[in-house]
């Protein structure tokens, strides 16, 4: 499954190795008609996965759905926000952001009261995220300092956030209630073999779908992976060439400050020149300080990237063996197919074979009925 560049310059804004999904559940999509506001408009065909992403750069939590290749669901979390339930399976939420109204059918109220429980949860962790970044700010009292090469801004740093505080839920009737797709896991026991050929059948359309769907996250976090490697990998070949240029530098002042020493006919102007070296010898060594406290994030996040890495493994070595699963029930299936046939035809010529029995037994009944009536005459005439 892969994801269209617009799409995912739209889910994928900052750190591309920060955002991880926490929790996903299955429903159908909808939106509010944007001329009406008080119809609901299906943007998915079937039930799709919907997910909570936690973006640990900006600490703000997100909701994200994909059909196919277009992303339907695309929400910040503001503590501001509200998640309605307006049926035993059906809850909506207001995006001012996005000027909507999201609603989702779920397949059992179970699942719509655990998603509502999710959200109410990291809505109070959204609150607590801007209270505590709120306090930063008040304790912050002077800026960064630049350093004297210019500011160099990473890669990395988030951009705005799609998301607001004013969020308001509009007037929304809903005329019925979705039908949501039921779960998966709920297969009825099969009582007999054209049961069981179908119900061996939805399970293993079941398994392929669950694994497709894992693969497909799996390849959209392996595209942001790569692509934050090779932009940590730029950065810190460019940061290192800028911390030599700079101890080159350093080394040169200190040499011009000692020459400067050794003249006593200009020990004022010397006197001088060498505390203006010195402080910006000593702005030098801040700025390298800051650069090697980078390249140690960096390298932090390349140990981080390295593990989602293996973890893509691991999954793609587990979605194998279900493949393999799979084609064994898919034998299976075939061989039930056969025996099904096999015994029908069976049954056929049984049925055949007891029509004839049945017809040479009344031709027999017929004739003992006729000789029971001549005997019967032969003895009235004796």
């Amino acid at each position: 499954m892969l994801i269209h560049h617009h799409n995912r310059r739209a889910l994928c804004k900052g750190s591309p190795t920060t955002e991880q999904p926490i929790f996903s559940t299955r429903a159908h999509v909808f939106q509010i008609d944007p001329n009406t506001k008080k119809n609901w408009v299906p943007t998915s065909k079937h039930a799709v996965t919907v997910s909570y992403f936690y973006d640990s750069t900006r600490n703000v939590y997100r909701i994200i759905s994909l059909d196919g290749s277009k992303a339907i669901i695309n929400s910040t979390i503001t503590p501001n926000m509200t998640f309605t339930k307006t049926s035993q399976k059906f809850g909506q939420w207001a995006d001012s952001r996005a000027n909507t109204v999201y609603g989702l059918g779920f397949s059992s109220e179970h699942h719509l009261s655990k998603f509502a429980e999710k959200f109410q949860e990291f809505k109070e962790a959204a609150r607590l995220a801007k209270e505590k970044s709120q306090e930063k700010m008040e304790l912050t009292s002077t800026p960064s300092q630049e350093s004297a090469g210019g500011d160099l801004q990473s890669p990395l740093t988030p951009e705005s956030i799609n998301g607001t505080d004013d969020e308001r839920t509009p007037d929304v009737t809903q005329n019925s209630e979705p039908r949501a797709e039921p779960t998966q896991n709920a297969l009825p026991f099969p009582h007999s073999a054209g049961d069981r050929t179908q119900a061996l059948s939805h399970a293993s359309s079941a398994i392929s779908k669950h694994w497709e769907a894992e693969l497909a996250t799996l390849k959209g976090n392996n595209a942001k992976l790569t692509a934050a490697l090779l932009e940590s990998t730029a950065n810190v070949k460019q940061w290192k060439q800028q911390l030599a240029a700079y101890q080159e530098e350093a080394e040169r002042l200190h040499k011009r400050v000692t020459e400067l020493e050794c003249v006593s006919s200009q020990a004022n102007a010397v006197h001088s020149h060498k505390t203006e070296l010195n402080q910006t010898v000593q702005e030098l060594e801040e700025t390298l300080k800051v650069k090697e406290e980078e390249i140690e994030r960096l390298k932090q996040e390349i140990d981080n990237a390295r593990e989602l890495q293996e973890q893509r493994d691991s999954l793609t070595q587990k979605l194998q063996e279900v493949e393999i699963r799979n084609k064994d029930l898919e034998g299976q299936l075939s061989d039930l197919e056969q025996r099904l046939e096999k015994s029908q035809n069976e049954q056929e010529a049984f049925r055949s074979n007891l029509k004839t029995l049945l017809e040479i037994l009344d031709g027999k009944i017929f004739e003992l009925t006729e000789l029971r009536d001549n005997l019967a005459k032969l003895l009235e005439c004796s």
